[in-house]
């Protein structure tokens, strides 16, 4: 079951667990997001048709990204726009996260392989504001 993380009737977040599975292809992310999540389950045989992406301009606002978890174990945080702590979660291998809106913190609890997907090109210092995170001893995760 893929969790969704909503907070005032926004998607924060998206969490498709390492044992989710559909058939054929199933899109996680609303159209008008700039970053689509998808997932894909063919059977041997299938061909997708050869094909290329034409040029489309696109106007991105905000970076949104998509964590796959090859290996390990982390919490992540959840916040809210004006950074208030809103939940955590516990992501393990195989699971995939996409961080859609308000922000987000990360702490590994287990030495972590993790791949990153996000827009490009990236700004430095003027991608992202960091701000103080949530304490431990207020967090309980959600196992």
């Amino acid at each position: 079951m893929v969790h969704k993380i909503i907070h005032n009737g926004e998607l924060l977040g998206l969490i498709v667990p390492h044992n989710f599975r559909e058939p054929g292809i199933y899109f996680f992310t609303p159209d008008k997001f700039s970053q689509q999540l998808g997932y894909m389950c063919h059977p041997q045989g299938k061909v997708i048709q050869p094909h290329i992406h034409n040029p489309l301009p696109r106007e991105v606002l905000y970076t949104q990204e998509v964590l796959f978890i090859k290996k390990g174990k982390l919490r992540v945080d959840f916040y809210d726009t004006r950074q208030n702590f809103l939940e955590s979660y516990l992501l393990q291998a195989g699971d995939v996260i996409l961080l859609a809106a308000g922000g987000h913190g990360l702490e590994i609890l287990e030495e972590a392989e993790i791949i990153e997907v996000k827009q490009g090109p990236y700004v430095g210092d003027h991608d992202k504001t960091c701000f103080p995170g949530i304490t431990l001893s207020r967090i309980q995760p959600e196992e």
